[in-house]
């Protein structure tokens, strides 16, 4: 919207402009004299586009009706100084009109205007009269401008004061609390230079190191502390200063005036000034008592490896929580799980303190290997070792860290009576795991990733693999589970059928264990098995088996019941057979027992004078899981007449090499006099491949 003006210009309308209606002013022709109101809108329109008014336009036109309304007065009166004008002048700084351009706008719309208005015409020398009034407003309205900055500058420089007075007055007595606080504490208190030079110190602080007042004044707070200790606290201030850490909180020795020492814990703090440089030193110094002191004996011998000095499994636990939590988010943290290959038999060969030295040889080599990281080293469990690493861009990879690990345990240690001992150590890695994982978890991730590591041989190490740790984990809790399984009756003794290859009759019966899990369905027997293995079930599970399966036998053919290398090695194994016969009734000479080949070969416990003595009560014995380099040499050793062709050899049989090796193994078994079985066996096909090298005995799928 514009609004035309008689001199030819037109302005847009301003939001504190009043506006222009058809009501308010009538058509004029180009050229024509101003109306008075007229003259007042154009006014108030170029003032208050340069400044804001909190007016509404109806307020602010009749404000400006009533300004001109005073200059036309003093342009009529014949005053040589006219009052109106000057007080106009001053209205216009009342009404906040003081913009940069407001006088100007007003001397140029008024000096204009006025020649113009017709009101005016009958007065002598207009043009004189109207600069002598303009002259007047401009006057006043300086004039009054000034008075306004002065008041202002006067109510700025009153609150100033006041301001100034009331901060002295809360200086003043915080400086009294703070003297208070500082004479009257109990704690000791030290106010130091950055470098550590004593400036201030309260009665407590004085007392507690049994020196006057200003005889500690001047003095270094770090030579106010044990000399294995100061370094301590010049470090923890040094990252305080530099903003590595927060606060200060240690505890260290301080030595008295006479030279002895004492316990104190120590809390500090940095003054800076506004820019943020630091000025002083603040330390709080609580003495320990005798309580306080056992109270941190008691915490430290709780969270810490009473041999190594380590930090035990709690504490570990802690510390990855902490890590985990303020870990940088582009490098993460890296939790290695270690356990000393063999070490058992190194206890079992020095004897106890030589093995205790061994450890404590362990724990300071881990800690050396980690000595430039920001790392912790724990011992988590007898000849387990924990290393949580927090890394950062200059970190090492896994792979180096694996090897300085190795490297450093490999080198001999020279333990009492002169003996050089090396160790190796299976490790399982979790490389930056999820920072929301809890503590427990992460240990249990690191502990199956270790044991995964361990089924590989010794010095072996692994990385934790999610897919993985979710299916072993669904499995150790199939494990664990077994035990009320077998209780309830989920866990059954099933059969199935030897078959002589030669004419398909039967050659015996082979006895089994199934699960029949209610949310996973049947789960077999090498998975029972293996379960019960592993949980240390295997040796009453299998009795139990064993017991079944002679009460389901029959005079005419043999009951194969197959062991594990535990229940092989079991020193009691006999005394069971025997009892389990006597009490089903079953001739020695129906149960025939399967005993894993790798077993007999590595004579593993009682292994092989188990399978004597069943022998000699006329238990027969069978070979199973045969095949590997070696197991040949048993046929020599034991008295064995039945053999069963390992499966792992067996899967193999159509690779031009596996099968030469499998029919010359056959060939050679016979050439002892031993009988053959073969598993496996699920089609027409493999029942006739199996005859045609040489087995005798075959069972699986095929035969039912």
């Amino acid at each position: 919207m514009t609004a035309p003006f008689p001199d030819g210009d037109e302005y847009p309308a301003s939001p504190n402009a009043p506006k222009i209606t058809a009501s308010s002013a009538s058509p004029k022709r180009k050229n024509s004299a101003p109306t008075r109101a007229t003259l007042a809108r154009k006014w108030a329109y170029l003032v208050t586009s340069a400044v804001y008014l909190p007016y509404t336009h109806a307020q602010i036109e009749e404000h400006f009706t009533a300004l001109l309304d005073q200059v036309f007065a003093a342009v009529l009166s014949d005053e040589a100084e006219p009052a109106q004008a000057t007080e106009a002048g001053a209205r216009l700084v009342a009404l906040r009109c003081v913009g940069p351009d407001s006088l100007r706008r007003t001397m140029e719309v008024l000096g204009k205007g006025l020649l113009h208005e017709p009101e005016l015409r009958s007065v002598r020398s207009l043009p004189e009269r109207v600069l002598q009034v303009l002259g007047a407003l401009a006057a006043g309205y300086g004039e009054a401008l000034r008075e306004s900055i002065q008041r202002q500058q006067e109510d700025l420089s009153r609150t100033l004061v006041t301001l100034e007075r009331e901060t002295r007055r809360e200086l003043v007595l915080t400086q009294a609390r703070f003297e208070q606080l500082f004479s009257g504490s109990s704690t000791g208190v030290a106010v130091t230079r950055v470098d550590g030079r004593v400036q201030r110190v309260n009665p407590a602080l004085a007392d507690l190191l049994n020196r006057p007042v200003a005889d500690v004044i001047g003095l270094n707070l770090y030579d106010l502390l044990h000399v294995e200790d100061a370094d301590g606290l010049r470090e923890g201030y040094r990252k305080l200063l530099e903003g590595e850490s927060q606060r200060l909180e240690l505890s260290r020795r301080l030595v008295g005036e006479e030279g002895d020492t004492m316990w104190a814990a120590f809390t500090g703090a940095v003054i800076r000034d506004p820019a943020g440089e630091p000025q002083q030193l603040i330390t709080l110094v609580e003495g320990d008592t005798d309580v306080s002191l056992l109270q941190r004996q008691l915490s430290r011998q709780a969270l810490h490896d009473p041999l190594t000095g380590l930090p035990n499994r709690q504490f570990f636990s802690t510390r990855l929580e902490r890590a985990l939590r303020h870990a940088d988010p582009a490098f993460g943290v890296t939790v290695y799980h270690l356990d000393l290959d063999g070490f058992s038999l190194i206890a079992g060969g020095l004897g106890q303190k030589p093995s205790d030295d061994l450890l404590k040889n362990v724990a300071a080599k881990l800690r050396a290997v980690v000595g430039g990281e920001e790392a912790i080293v724990a011992r988590i469990g007898g000849d387990e070792f924990g290393i949580l690493l927090q890394n950062t861009a200059a970190s090492p990879d896994v792979a180096t860290v694996i090897g300085m690990i190795n490297q450093e345990l490999s080198e001999p240690v020279y333990l009492e009576g002169g003996s050089g001992v090396a160790v190796s150590a299976c490790i399982g890695v979790v490389h930056r795991p999820p920072r929301d994982i809890a503590p427990t978890e992460l240990l249990r991730v690191s502990g199956m990733t270790l044991r995964r590591a361990q089924a590989n041989g010794y010095r072996q190490w692994a990385m934790s693999d999610s897919a993985l740790d979710t299916r072993e984990r669904h499995e150790f809790g199939l494990a664990v589970s077994m035990a009320s399984a077998w209780e309830i009756g989920e866990i059954e003794v099933v059969f199935r059928p030897l078959t002589w290859l030669a004419n398909s009759t039967p050659a015996g019966i082979e006895a089994r264990l199934a699960w029949n899990h209610p949310r996973h369905g049947r789960i077999g027997h090498d998975t029972c098995v293996r379960f019960a293995d592993e949980t240390g079930l295997i040796v009453p599970l299998g009795e139990w088996l064993i017991r079944t399966a002679c009460q389901e036998a029959d005079d005419r053919l043999p009951m194969v019941v197959g062991l594990t290398p535990h229940q092989a090695a079991d020193p009691d194994l006999v005394g069971t057979m025997r009892r389990v016969l006597t009490e089903t009734g079953l001739g020695p000479s129906r149960l025939r027992l399967g005993f894993p080949a790798g077993a007999v070969l590595g004579d593993l416990g009682e292994t092989v004078d188990n399978l004597n003595l069943l022998a000699e009560i006329g238990v027969d014995a069978e070979l199973q899981d045969f095949g590997a380099a070696g197991d040949v040499l048993c046929l020599v050793d034991v008295p064995v007449r039945t053999v069963r062709i390992s499966p792992r050899l067996a899967e193999r049989r159509t690779e031009p090499l596996a099968e030469r090796s499998l029919r010359s193994l056959i060939d050679t078994v016979k050439s002892a006099g031993a009988t053959v079985i073969a598993d496996g066996i699920d089609t027409t096909g493999d029942a006739g491949w199996w005859q045609s090298v040489g087995a005798d005995i075959g069972t699986g799928r095929y035969f039912g």
